[in-house]
């Protein structure tokens, strides 16, 4: 008789907020991705109502000048969503090149690039953020700039700090006597090895990412409109207080949004790291005795 052997799965993604946080990005994903071929009307039409309260047809009521929120909403998605994505992912890669490189070769490499990371940080992020964005310009791309200035530093020290504790270990150090080139050790000794914190670190920073340039067009120096992004849609909110729906809605996407990724980064940090994911799992496979409470805190 044949058995079939099954896939095991990490307690991790089983549990209820790992599962709450997939299913709602997944549903984000695919409405930025289809947004354009279902949505009922053309986000910037004119062509209803103004401040039409939510009913039957219109869902989410319509803004200032007669626009579908319902469809502007969808249709911010495909803006935002993806933006954040290019952002983390752009940042990632600066961020975890540069951290790499100063931990691997260290002396005035790691010196000047350390340097420059600092004086970054010394900033608080949103203050860097708009400054930097004032002085391109107002609009959506030098705001995706400069928040991807302000955010691979955050790459940029973890990533060094795990290549400080591996570029000493003996299959690191026995590549090197084998003849690899630095750019070999590190993409095929180092990086596999400090990819799990990595990403992990970018999942959560979606979240952020998203918070950040909704709140760069808030302000009015990211999306101009009439373009449907979540931000300038509760900027717009601001003038009719009145019609809560205008920027209720948006308010809730962006915080669906980050509850979901953030979901997905605490359980991504369970499952890659082992320390901390497998002590908790042992803490909840101690039987609870009146006598012996301190012994699971110790070990959570």
């Amino acid at each position: 008789m044949i058995r079939r052997r099954r896939i095991p799965i990490p307690r991790a993604w089983v549990s209820p907020l790992a599962i709450i946080g997939v299913v709602i990005a997944v549903a984000w994903v695919l409405i930025a991705v289809t947004a354009p071929l279902w949505i009922p009307y053309a986000p910037n039409a004119q062509v209803l109502p103004r401040l039409q309260a939510p009913g039957i047809d219109t869902l989410m009521g319509t803004d200032s000048v007669g626009r579908d929120v319902f469809s502007r909403l969808m249709s911010g998605a495909s803006v935002t969503i993806p933006l954040a994505l290019a952002l983390v992912a752009v940042s990632l890669i600066i961020g975890t090149t540069l951290g790499a490189v100063a931990g691997y070769f260290g002396g005035w490499v790691d010196e000047v690039l350390m340097r420059l990371t600092d004086l970054v940080m010394a900033f608080p992020t949103v203050i860097l953020a708009m400054v930097i964005a004032a002085s391109l310009g107002p609009s959506l791309f030098n705001a995706v700039l400069a928040a991807i200035v302000v955010s691979w530093p955050a790459y940029a020290r973890v990533s060094r700090s795990l290549v400080l504790s591996l570029r000493q270990q003996n299959y690191v150090i026995a590549g090197r006597l084998l003849g690899f080139s630095p750019v070999r050790s590190l993409l095929t000794d180092i990086l596999p090895n400090i990819a799990g914190p990595v990403v992990v670190l970018a999942t959560l920073d979606v979240g952020t990412a998203i918070l950040l340039l909704s709140g760069l067009s808030f302000l009015g120096l990211g999306a101009q409109p009439p373009t449907a992004e979540w931000g300038s849609m509760i900027s717009s909110a601001i003038q009719n207080f009145d019609a809560w729906w205008i920027g209720v809605f948006p308010g809730l996407a962006i915080l669906t949004v980050v509850l979901a990724f953030n979901f997905i980064g605490d359980s991504l940090r369970d499952i890659l790291d082992p320390v901390s994911g497998g002590a908790r799992e042992a803490a909840a496979a101690l039987p609870v005795t009146p006598g012996q409470p301190a012994a699971r805190e110790a070990v959570v």
